[in-house]
C-alpha cells in the first residue's frame, strides 16, 4: 500500500472573501480520508488592497516580481494565513507535528498563461517559518513555464471523488471566481478548463448596489431581468469559442456591459452568463455527462442553481449530495497536489491544461 502523508490544503484561489482550510489524508492516489474544515475571513481592509494589487499586479512581467506595494501586502497574506493556519490546528484539536505538508496556494492576482506568467500572492518559505511545517507552493508555475495553461488544477482530485458518484459520465463545476469544469469520463479519463466567470461579476456588481460582498440566495438577480442583448455581447466572447483546455484570469470579463442596466436587471444578467457558460462548456465533452455536481460559493446561489438545472439535461446537485463539502473541495484539492507533488506524481495533463505531457509540479520549502 502506498505511504499515507497528512497534508493540509490552504487556499486563497481568486476569492476576496478570505482563506479556506482542509485536512486530507491521502497516498496521493486513490485514497483520500477526508478531515475537518475551516474558513476565516479576510479583514474588509484586506480585502480592499486585494482589490488595488488586480490593478497593481498588471505591471508584472516575471513570477517573481512585486512592484509597487504588492511585497507588503504577500508578506500580509503569509502572516494571515499562518495564523489561519494555527486557528484551525487549535479548533479542531490537531497537533502540528501530524502534518507532513501544506499545500499553499496563496492569491491570485495575476494569470496570463499567453505569456507563460501566473502570480500567486503567498510566501511559501515564510509559511513555512511561521508554522515550522513543510510547504509546497507555486503548483501552478511549471505547467505555465512549459506552455499549458496552469489551470484548474483541482480535475485529479475531482477524479478521486467521482468514485461517490452514482454513475459516470460526471461533472464537477466549482464556482468561485471563475467557473470551472471537470469531466470524468467512465474510465477515469479528464477533460477540465475554466468555462466562463464564475462568482467574480456578480459579487462584484452586488458590493457596488447592495454594500454586501454577494447577492444572497440570488434575491437581487431574481428580482430582475437579464437583458438578452447584452448576454449576447457578453456570449460572443472570444474565450468562449476557443477549444478546451483554457483558462480565465479573474480579470478577462468586466462590468463593463451592464453597466447602464439597473441593480436587478444586471445581478439577473450576470447570473444568467455564469450559468450559460457553465451549460455552452457541455459541448466540449466527449461525452454528456450523467450528473453535474456542483461546488464552490456559486452552489449556495439559489437563484443560480435554478438557471443551471433549466439550463442542463442531466441532473444537478450540489456537492453535499455525494456527501461532500462543497466549500471544502478545493483546498482538499491542494492539499491531495501537495502530496502528489511530494511524491513525483503529475498533477497536469495534456486535456486538463494543455500540458505538453503529464506533469508534476510545486516548490517545496522545508520546515525551519
Amino acid at each position: 500500500m502506498a505511504e499515507l502523508l497528512t497534508a493540509l490544503g490552504v487556499m486563497s484561489g481568486t476569492s476576496m472573501d478570505g482563506v479556506d482550510i482542509a485536512l486530507l489524508t491521502t497516498d496521493g492516489e486513490e485514497t483520500a480520508e477526508r478531515g475537518p474544515f475551516f474558513s476565516q475571513p479576510y479583514p474588509a481592509a484586506i480585502r480592499a488592497r486585494i482589490a488595488d494589487a488586480l490593478d497593481e499586479a498588471r505591471e508584472i512581467k516575471e513570477r517573481t516580481e512585486r512592484p509597487a506595494s504588492l511585497a507588503i501586502l504577500e508578506g500580509q497574506l503569509t502572516a494571515i494565513h499562518g495564523e489561519a493556519i494555527r486557528n484551525y490546528l487549535s479548533r479542531m484539536g490537531i497537533e502540528p507535528s501530524s502534518i507532513d505538508v501544506i499545500g499553499y496556494h496563496g492569491h491570485t492576482v495575476l494569470h496570463r498563461p499567453e505569456q507563460r506568467l501566473t502570480v500567486q500572492l503567498g510566501d511559501g518559505a515564510m509559511l513555512a517559518r511561521l508554522t515550522g511545517r513543510a510547504v509546497v507552493n507555486d503548483l501552478r508555475a511549471a505547467d505555465v513555464q512549459a506552455g499549458g495553461e496552469g489551470a484548474p488544477l483541482a480535475p485529479v482530485y475531482h477524479r478521486v471523488l467521482a468514485a461517490r458518484a452514482p454513475e459516470r459520465p460526471v461533472a464537477f463545476v466549482n464556482i468561485g471566481g471563475v467557473a470551472n469544469v471537470t469531466w470524468v469520463g467512465r474510465d477515469g479519463a479528464l477533460l477540465a478548463f475554466d468555462c466562463g466567470p464564475g462568482n467574480a461579476l456578480m459579487d462584484d456588481w452586488a458590493m457596488r448596489h447592495t454594500g454586501q460582498p454577494v447577492d444572497i440566495d440570488g434575491a437581487l438577480a431574481r428580482s430582475g431581468t437579464a437583458d438578452e442583448a447584452v448576454l449576447r455581447t457578453f456570449l460572443l466572447s472570444g474565450f468562449l469559442e476557443r477549444p478546451a483546455p483554457k483558462s480565465l484570469d479573474r480579470g478577462d470579463f468586466t462590468l463593463e456591459p451592464v453597466e447602464h442596466l439597473s441593480p436587478a436587471d444586471g445581478a439577473a444578467t450576470l447570473a444568467r452568463l455564469t450559468a450559460a457558460t457553465i451549460a455552452r462548456a457541455a459541448s466540449w465533452f466527449p461525452e454528456q455527462p450523467t450528473w453535474w455536481i456542483v461546488c464552490g460559493g456559486g452552489r449556495r446561489n439559489r437563484f443560480l442553481m435554478e438557471l443551471l438545472a433549466w439550463h442542463l439535461t442531466a441532473p444537478v446537485a450540489p456537492a453535499e449530495a455525494l456527501g461532500l463539502d462543497g466549500d471544502a473541495i478545493e483546498a482538499e484539492a491542494w492539499a491531495y497536489l501537495a502530496v502528489r507533488s511530494l511524491k513525483g506524481l503529475p498533477i497536469t495533463f495534456p486535456t486538463t491544461t494543455r500540458a505538453p505531457q503529464p506533469m508534476t509540479g510545486g516548490v517545496l520549502h522545508q520546515r525551519s
